[in-house]
């Protein structure tokens, strides 16, 4: 029964990284569109893109993971899962263009929300075992990773 907890924990701590984050992204798109009329495109891409990942890391570590205000490092690490995701995603739609330079609308759209699916996936998976892993004191002085003890339960 502890293993089926287990699952159905880490299913609830994943639904909300999803929901969190899907919200964000809608909610950026929102503002990009209209920060867009006023600044250049770029400008308000950057602008939209540093704000909204600045929310979703305070959203993710309080909410998400339970690990309370997030500090500078875990910002900045946050930040590169989603410099790394963009990387991701350029590089399939690129390579889509290179293979398929015909392709229509739909295989693009269907390549670059699979590639976004992966790197949300990956990104769970590097918040909540590296960035926000809960710590727990263990006798002898040493430091346990909480995520991944559980995991191994």
């Amino acid at each position: 029964m502890n293993g089926l907890r287990l699952i159905c924990g880490q299913a609830a701590v994943f639904l909300r990284f999803a929901g969190l984050g899907s919200g964000v992204t809608l909610a950026a798109s929102a503002a990009l569109v209209l920060l867009s009329q006023w600044i250049p495109w770029v400008a308000a891409n950057a602008l939209t893109t540093v704000a909204s990942t600045v929310v979703a890391t305070e959203l993710h570590a309080r909410v998400s993971f339970g690990h309370g205000r997030p500090g500078l490092a875990c910002h900045v690490k946050s930040a590169a899962t989603v410099a790394a995701g963009w990387l991701v995603t350029s590089a399939a739609v690129g390579v889509l263009a290179a293979l398929r330079p015909d392709a229509g609308l739909v295989l693009q759209q269907t390549v670059y929300l699979s590639a976004t699916a992966l790197v949300g996936i990956g990104r769970y998976l590097v918040l909540r075992l590296a960035v926000f892993a809960e710590r727990t004191p263990r006798t002898g002085g040493g430091v346990r990773v909480r995520a991944a003890y559980d995991a191994a339960a």
